[in-house]
């Protein structure tokens, strides 16, 4: 496939999204913030408002980033993904129990995966912002004791959200999804696709 013609800037450490951006033939260089954005809760913030929240304040973050270093202006993308169940939102897992008690909520029910993606292209003194929340529904068959145990026994749950990752082990637990497979991975390519070629990137 043609790689794009003009490089962005990516705002994650996430080694899914740079397999999500090669596949479709974009052309990036990781650029991080140097300060670490706070992804707590705010007090009465939905699921949606949270990850556009927190992926705008990666965006902003890595933009000042950009421009303290005096680098080249280039489009920056930034993402964030949620797992949600019940209204409550599943972050990362600390702990061996903290990883049982989420897959065991998820175990024989749907949930849902938000993922949020912002392309932010910075000219001169203006910034102008776009994005974009994709949903999608996961269904997870009903595990046992044993199989909760087993995976979590495993290095697998403890960098995901939810504990688990749709390309990973847990793929055998999911029984069907209604919505985008790269956006459960973490980078909805339809919809980065269409923000990308906002900020001019050519993606064909």
């Amino acid at each position: 496939m043609k790689q794009a013609e003009q490089k962005i800037y990516l705002a994650s450490k996430s080694p899914r999204r740079r397999e999500l951006l090669r596949q479709i033939g974009i052309d990036f260089e990781l650029l991080l913030s140097e300060k670490e954005v706070d992804e707590s809760v705010l007090p009465n913030e939905g699921p949606l408002d949270y990850v556009a929240r927190v992926t705008r304040d990666k965006l902003e973050s890595a933009q000042q980033t950009m421009i303290l270093r005096q680098l080249p202006h280039r489009p920056l993308l930034s993402a964030d993904t949620t797992v949600v169940i019940d209204h409550l939102i599943l972050g990362k897992p600390a702990s061996h129990e903290e990883a049982v008690q989420m897959i065991t909520r998820l175990s024989g029910r749907t949930h849902q995966v938000l993922t949020s993606v912002a392309v932010g292209l910075t000219m001169g003194v203006e910034t102008e912002i776009w994005q974009i929340t994709q949903q999608s529904d996961v269904s997870f068959a009903a595990l046992t004791t044993d199989a909760i145990e087993a995976y979590c026994s495993t290095i697998e749950p403890y960098d995901k959200a939810g504990a688990y990752g749709i390309q990973g082990l847990a793929s055998m637990f999911i029984s069907n999804i209604v919505g985008s497979h790269s956006g459960i991975m973490g980078l909805p390519l339809f919809e980065t696709a269409q923000l990308l070629q906002k900020a001019g990137v050519r993606i064909l």
